[in-house]
């Protein structure tokens, strides 16, 4: 997810996301251990897309 998408989102829009993301992250975490991941790239972008949601969800409670 980008920058640009995040900023358009709601508060309860990027809480949303967020749990959807850490749900993926573990799911990718099973994969991996199993060997079944198709694109291992996916955990670290996975990572960093929780990390912008979370700072962008500070930033809007903030204001």
């Amino acid at each position: 997810m980008k920058k640009k998408e995040i900023k358009k989102l709601s508060k309860d829009e990027i809480m949303k996301n967020i749990d959807k993301s850490k749900k993926d992250l573990f799911n990718f975490r099973f994969q991996k251990i199993s060997s079944q991941i198709t694109n291992p790239a996916k955990i670290s972008e996975t990572r960093k897309t929780i990390a912008r949601l979370k700072t962008m969800l500070k930033g809007k409670l903030n204001a």
